[in-house]
């Protein structure tokens, strides 16, 4: 991760004599290139084409994003045995495994690919190793809808690895053909303890060029870690399903400090707030602002709070929306 510096605070119109609680508004915070490509590909699609749209399984890992589109006819489904035959899929940003996007052929489905690009980098460097005949312990939780994805381009080359206490006994074939890859919304702590343990274990193990872990996801984890410390409680906007949120909530604890994951202000508890001089508040990579800026107003009602927006380092990466989409568009107007 590149180094960092704090810049100085800008700070929202308020009175600086007023009492009340500091807020710290980190930033960068709040959606990543990949979930602002995903959304925009699902309102396009609802434009160009209408409603319903079927999306497999949720767009982002956010309930307020998922109850808006719902509200707007879109349909989240598990199983593409739930989609007519010749409707419109998108697939959601954290990919899905090849055998998913046959069954969309096979079903004569319109898909439309929102899979975030440092999702499908990963996806690449495991077909890579995979025909390399590697084999490939890719870092990640069980479960987790980009792991299936991935898991999914070489089954019978990855393990998954969710912990530094499993490494010890893992066992390969060829010690000298071994490659590690990471889900992209890891802890950059945790996942380097694994990686650490694994490099012990199989010291020719190789890795991609670049870190698999997104930027964003660094990025957020990084403010937090900087700012933290200045804070005696850290609010995190993001859903319970969130990967990339649970972070941030985690790393704010093992620092010490008491964070909450919060999917919005009506689930702020009063209590919380005793004792408490400053608060650090930040949103996972699909957390929208819309939902940042309603506890803000929130403490600024009930506790007079004064906003502080500290910038630990710049973004400006975007992404193209889906070829599909786009030729979908086109021929709309």
């Amino acid at each position: 991760m590149l180094e960092a510096a704090v810049f100085p605070p800008s700070l929202c119109p308020a009175s600086s004599d007023q009492p009340g609680m500091k807020v710290l508004l980190a930033s960068p915070r709040g959606f990543c290139a990949g979930v602002h490509m995903a959304i925009d590909s699902l309102d396009l699609a609802l434009q160009a084409l209408g409603p319903p749209i079927y999306v497999y399984h949720e767009i982002v890992h956010n309930k307020y994003v998922v109850t808006q589109f719902r509200d707007k006819g879109v349909k989240f489904v598990d199983q593409l045995e739930e989609v007519p035959s010749g409707a419109t899929l998108l697939f959601s940003a954290h990919g899905v495994s090849p055998e998913i996007r046959q069954l969309a052929r096979d079903r004569d489905l319109r898909a439309i690919d929102a899979t975030c690009p440092l999702v499908t980098k990963v996806h690449l460097e495991a077909v890579k190793y995979a025909k390399l005949g590697y084999t490939i312990f890719l870092i990640g939780h069980e479960g987790h809808d980009e792991v299936v994805g991935t898991m999914g381009e070489a089954p019978e080359a990855i393990v998954l690895v969710e912990s530094p206490e499993v490494v010890d006994a893992l066992e390969v074939a060829n010690e000298s053909k071994v490659a590690y890859l990471t889900q992209t919304t890891l802890s950059v702590d945790d996942a380097n303890r694994i990686i650490d343990r694994l490099r012990r274990r199989f010291p020719q193990i190789t890795s991609p060029p670049k870190d698999d872990i997104c930027y964003a996801t660094q990025n957020r984890q990084e403010a937090v870690s900087l700012l933290c410390d200045e804070a005696d409680l850290v609010l995190v906007l993001g859903s319970q399903n969130s990967s990339n949120s649970q972070r941030l909530a985690e790393l704010a604890i093992e620092k010490g400090v008491p964070a909450h994951l919060i999917d919005g202000a009506a689930d702020i508890q009063p209590d919380w707030f005793e004792g408490v001089g400053t608060v650090l508040v930040t949103a996972g990579a699909s957390a929208p602002e819309v939902v940042v800026e309603e506890c803000l107003d929130l403490l600024r009602d009930q506790h007079s709070a004064t906003i502080e927006v500290r910038t630990t380092r710049e973004e400006s990466v975007s992404f193209p929306l889906p070829k599909e989409l786009r030729k979908a568009v086109a021929a709309k107007t």
